[in-house]
């Protein structure tokens, strides 16, 4: 198929959760209607809170492992597999859009998917018969990682799937409190009307516009892919085409997903 032919892939950012999302009565079903509801994508490209490398680097792009980035949980989720197909042609891709503006790659070929990349992935995915490339975020910075987003873009007309996996809001002190903390549910609704008023000058400054956005994020790397989302949607002329596909609260936190184009 050819690139003209190709449908325009969607950009997404989703709220990725934890190993126990599988045993959520509602989410794994919430995730698999999204899919369900999209284009069939030739590839998927994901940047995750839980890997920050600078310079960017890119993962596995042949065989694709897991890393079981987390500790103390029950032995049957360190059991989880994805077998993806791993996607060296979307790696050299990646690598030309960036490498040609001059921002630095590096290779990491034994890196696979950590867990904001393939829970998620195992309930929109679950045949893994789709070739995954994760890649790291340099920065936290929201405009440097806009620009990524922007310099990705064309990879959307090519069939690839851009997620960026975080939460919208993360605080892990709202386990230990219970219900739904009051800065988890500020922030939900200011994030959820800076999104549909289409305010990114507030988006991208988040921490100081927002109530309690120190509360929500006291470090920000699960805010962070959103703007890379973004700049992929902006360069496509999609940014102002997004709505909130999955909404509500998990232990806490917010759960807010968004899909743009």
């Amino acid at each position: 198929m050819t690139a003209a032919a190709q449908e325009r892939m969607p950009a997404l950012y989703l709220s990725h959760g934890a190993p126990p999302l599988a045993d959520d009565p509602v989410w794994p079903g919430e995730l698999a209607a999204w899919s369900a509801s999209l284009p069939r994508p030739k590839a998927i490209l994901v940047v995750s809170a839980h890997w920050e490398e600078a310079p960017l680097a890119l993962g596995a792009v042949e065989t694709v492992p897991l890393v079981y980035d987390f500790w103390g949980f029950p032995e049957h989720y360190y059991q989880v597999r994805y077998d993806a197909p791993g996607a060296p042609g979307l790696a050299a891709s990646v690598r030309k859009l960036l490498r040609a503006p001059g921002t630095p790659v590096q290779d990491i070929p034994g890196r696979g998917l950590d867990h904001g990349a393939y829970v998620p992935l195992v309930e929109m995915f679950p045949d893994a018969d789709i070739p995954v490339l994760q890649i790291s975020m340099p920065t936290l910075d929201p405009v440097r990682l806009m620009e990524i987003g922007r310099k990705l873009a064309p990879l959307r007309d090519e069939g690839v799937l851009i997620v960026g996996s975080g939460f919208f809001t993360h605080n892990l002190a709202a386990l230990r409190q219970g219900g739904i903390p009051a800065w988890s549910a500020e922030f939900d609704d200011w994030g959820r009307r800076a999104l549909e008023n289409r305010d990114w000058d507030a988006l991208l400054d988040f921490l100081r516009k927002s109530p309690a956005g120190r509360y929500a994020h006291p470090r920000t790397e699960h805010f962070a892919p959103l703007f890379v989302t973004m700049g992929a949607a902006e360069a496509g002329g999609e940014l102002d085409a997004q709505r909130s596909v999955i909404d509500g609260f998990w232990m806490g936190l917010a759960k807010r997903s968004v899909q743009f184009g």
